[in-house]
């Protein structure tokens, strides 16, 4: 016989499930400020690049082999590509293509990439409905909003157990915004996000791997699919979320409900989204950023380097602390490599994550001199970078936000 073991719950959770929902179908068209607007419009453009570059990528053309060996419908694009795919497999595609070299925006409280599960769900719906540039931009900053606030609710004790937060929350996010692309109801909109709420994809164990861009595209067709389901009279329990069973309770033991429904409507979280200028992990950019701004100050040669050390916190090591990468994946969660690429180069953009720069000699000699020291006094977006030279110079400076 099983046992059951009792599990701290809050039974008188507000109903952030219907709340979301009538929030997603009732906020009018471009209810929001003009930065916002701005904002809105620069995380697409920003989306729509990130998933054109990868789009020969290894990654992209092993997803698409398997997703053509099902015929699908020729419904909708994959971006940067000749190929047409049936929605939910475009929604796929382009999610992964998006994350492939990790480019993409963020939402800087939670580390999710907002528009990675939610625009590509967009696109593939939008393409096939024949929808206007107003009607998605709605849709988007829609969404965007609820994967951010349930992230907000969740992060970081959710984050903390594994979670790659991107796709765990993101398929809440694409539901909630394909059911206003599909003029859904509030209450078949509940239900779409209902639905998406019993698929969470994401685990932190697969960064470094063509998985952790499926994440994204995964979200994005879990999305698309729970909307369609809705439309067809599909349901889901009405308290998905907020449930004790449901999904931020199960998934998270610190959930702060206020994060939800504090100024919904009104405060955006889109606002806040950041753009990376290298292509790796942003727990890694404070590091880089020390190391390229030493590199161009004091004009560093690689062969006149003797150390490096940084120093930056716990969760730098926790989520790039690959010492030795094998590989171009790899290498995006190794702040060692990407502190090596930064100091031979003078950048980190999606050439020096290639595998032939992972393994070049002239990285692989400097890589082996970085020192990466946990210092939790230090944010996790800051680092403590120091360069000991040949020639007898110490070279020192502390990135406080990069």
């Amino acid at each position: 016989m099983a046992i059951n073991t009792v599990v701290k719950a809050d039974h008188h959770a507000p109903a952030i499930t219907e709340m979301l929902a009538r929030f997603a179908v009732s906020h009018p068209s471009r209810g929001w400020s003009d930065a916002v607007e701005r904002e809105a419009h620069r995380t697409f453009a920003n989306w729509v690049g990130c998933a054109i570059g990868p789009s020969g990528h290894e990654t992209v053309v092993a997803a698409l082999a398997a997703v053509m060996e099902l015929a699908p419908a020729p419904q909708a694009a994959v971006l940067g590509r000749r190929d047409r795919v049936d929605m939910a497999s475009a929604a796929l595609l382009n999610g992964i293509s998006s994350h492939t070299f990790d480019f993409d925006d963020t939402h800087l409280k939670t580390i999710i990439h907002p528009a990675g599960p939610v625009a590509p769900a967009l696109l593939a719906l939008g393409e096939h409905l024949k929808v206007s540039g107003r009607d998605l931009i709605d849709a988007l900053v829609i969404g965007i909003e609820v994967s951010c606030r349930v992230g907000n609710a969740i992060y970081p004790d959710h984050y903390d157990r594994g979670w790659h937060i991107t796709g765990s929350t993101g398929m809440l996010g694409s539901a909630a915004a394909c059911a206003r692309l599909l003029k859904l109801d509030a209450e078949r909109t509940q239900m779409a996000i209902g639905i998406a709420a019993s698929q969470p994809i994401g685990l932190r164990e697969q960064f470094g791997t063509m998985t952790k861009p499926f994440h994204p595209g995964g979200a994005a067709r879990v999305g698309l699919m729970s909307a369609l389901m809705a439309k067809h009279g599909y349901t889901a329990s009405q308290r998905a979320l907020e449930a004790p069973r449901g999904l931020m309770q199960v998934f998270s033991s610190k959930t702060d409900w206020s994060q939800v429904t504090d100024k919904l409507g009104d405060s955006w979280e889109i606002a806040l989204n950041t753009y990376k200028p290298f292509a790796c992990g942003i727990v890694i950019h404070p590091s880089i950023d020390g190391c390229v701004q030493l590199r161009e100050q004091h004009s560093l040669k690689p062969d006149n380097i003797k150390k490096v050390t940084i120093k930056v916190h716990s969760l730098v090591l926790e989520l790039t602390g690959k010492k030795t990468p094998a590989n171009g994946l790899e290498s995006k969660f190794s702040v060692y490599h990407s502190c090596a690429v930064g100091l031979i180069f003078g950048r980190a953009g999606e050439h020096e994550y290639t595998d032939a720069v992972v393994n070049s000699p002239a990285v692989l000699a400097l890589r082996a001199k970085v020192e990466a020291i946990v210092d939790d006094r230090i944010s996790e977006a800051a680092a403590d970078v120091r360069v000991q030279t040949h020639d007898g110079r110490d070279l020192h400076i502390v990135i406080e936000h990069a």
